[in-house]
């Protein structure tokens, strides 16, 4: 599809699904109502819902029935007074609080060039010099903010990450830059735990034995504690898919701190995940080996030895999620040109710890007239009426997108041109797609100009 004609299409309201999906959905969305604690159906909806409608403020395109509310907009003023809300809204999770209120923890993936840096706060900060971090916004029953502020500072890149099953966030930085390099005075590459509802509670202290190397996102086995971990690592060799053992399993705020084991998978006889196209593929009799040196003293850990029969890398391992008794995660795409082994479009994979099977469950793909690379899938979460929601990050007018057990995408909302001319407008990317805790209200965000969306309507 050229640029033009999908500039076209997105000015009048049509609908465009820039990918394609096949596999065997029905495992992928398997224990998807288990997992989000519903009692719906895990098929997801059936058809969607409908063109998108476009919004005559210019943001958000949505359909029929639905309705936003702006809750956070970079550069305006926090609501604490701590500065200005920070640039780059990336990963977030929502959570309960008292009287119906929710939570919202979010990432700032910014580097050293970010616009406008997370605010430092004293207790909070881990390097003066990092300009990532999260803010957490505080929401009432009606969706309207009632308070917003700093939860961590001084990071860097904070990408993704994931919910504890104590209901902290675990933010992830996804750099491996050391101190002396692009002015930091501390190592980065680190995850964090942040409690939205006491930020001092957990401070700014990085999870040393959880790895240091460009994390993206977590999952947690809520039965045995266990992390499991994704690397979005830019170059050759690509990244690993990581679990940790911690010596504290499930000890609450903090319990990550006493320390553990970091490992690496590795499937027999499969050094690279993008050479398995075949939807269904299983790989049984998978190997976690012990990480050399978590630390990353001299050697990144993608880098070191881990014997004569090596590890299994991918490129683009991005979004990461428990459901029902087994993780998922998602290789974005993978391209020949970059050095992987095979080109596609976007995995998801589901590994089950109880039998040590690895399986590969959904293939993105181009459709017959979008071969566009770009347009691959990055955070995804579970849907409260089945199915998943997925951020899209590519070129053009940016999608979630809904996908149900049939296989079926559809438009769940569409960014509106909010740079440039209708001639070239330009797009920016979503991120942090997640659900209030009652099912009722979906929040994402729009990474730049990074803006935070609660997304209301027939959602069952």
């Amino acid at each position: 599809m050229s640029a033009t004609r999908r500039q076209i299409l997105s000015r009048t309201g049509a609908s465009v699904a820039g990918i394609a999906f096949t596999g065997a959905l029905s495992e992928l969305f398997a224990g998807s109502a288990a997992a989000a604690g519903s009692a719906v159906a895990a098929n997801g909806r059936r058809g969607g819902y409908g063109p998108l409608v476009p919004d005559p403020d210019g943001l958000l395109d949505l359909p029929a029935g639905f309705r936003y509310k702006v809750l956070s907009r970079q550069g305006d003023p926090l609501r604490s007074g701590e500065g200005l809300v920070p640039s780059n809204h990336d990963g977030m999770g929502a959570f309960a609080g008292r009287r119906g209120r929710v939570r919202l923890v979010r990432n700032h993936e910014n580097r050293v060039t970010g616009k406008i840096a997370v605010p430092t706060v004293p207790g909070l900060t881990y390097d003066p010099a990092g300009k990532g971090g999260c803010t957490v916004l505080e929401l009432d029953g009606r969706n309207d903010v009632l308070g917003e502020r700093v939860a961590i500072a001084g990071t860097a890149v904070n990408c993704a990450g994931g919910p504890t099953p104590w209901n902290t966030w675990l933010t992830c930085e996804e750099t491996e830059d050391r101190a002396g390099t692009n002015g930091y005075t501390k190592d980065h590459g680190f995850i964090f735990e942040v409690d939205g509802a006491d930020p001092h509670r957990t401070g700014a202290v990085p999870l040393t034995a959880m790895g240091r190397f460009q994390h993206e996102a977590i999952a947690i086995d809520p039965r045995s504690g266990i992390v499991y971990e994704t690397e979005d690592a830019f170059e050759r060799p690509f990244g690993l898919f990581y679990r940790f053992l911690p010596e504290k399993p499930l000890g609450g705020t903090g319990s990550l701190r006493a320390g553990g084991t970091l490992e690496a998978m590795r499937v027999p006889g499969v050094p690279d995940l993008s050479v398995v196209q075949e939807t269904g593929a299983r790989f049984e009799g998978i190997e976690w080996v012990p990480v050399p040196d978590p630390s990353a003293a001299g050697t990144p850990i993608r880098h070191q030895d881990f014997g004569p029969r090596g590890i299994t890398h991918a490129q683009k391992l991005e979004g990461c999620y428990w459901g029902g008794r087994a993780v998922y995660f998602v290789s974005s795409f993978a391209r020949a040109k970059d050095g992987s082994a095979a080109t596609h479009f976007g995995q998801v994979w589901k590994y089950e710890p109880h039998r040590r099977r690895l399986t590969l469950v959904v293939v993105f793909g181009p459709s017959t007239d979008v071969r566009l690379p770009g347009e691959s899938p990055d955070n995804i979460c579970l849907a409260p009426t089945g199915g998943l929601m997925v951020c899209e990050d590519g070129d053009g007018a940016q999608h979630v997108f809904g996908v149900n057990e049939r296989g079926e995408v559809y438009a769940v909302a569409r960014g509106a041109q909010n740079i440039g001319t209708p001639e070239a407008p330009e797009w920016g990317e979503f991120a942090g797609v997640t659900f209030s805790p009652d099912g009722s209200t979906m929040y994402v965000n729009c990474y730049t100009p990074g803006t935070t969306f609660a997304v209301t309507g027939p959602w069952c």
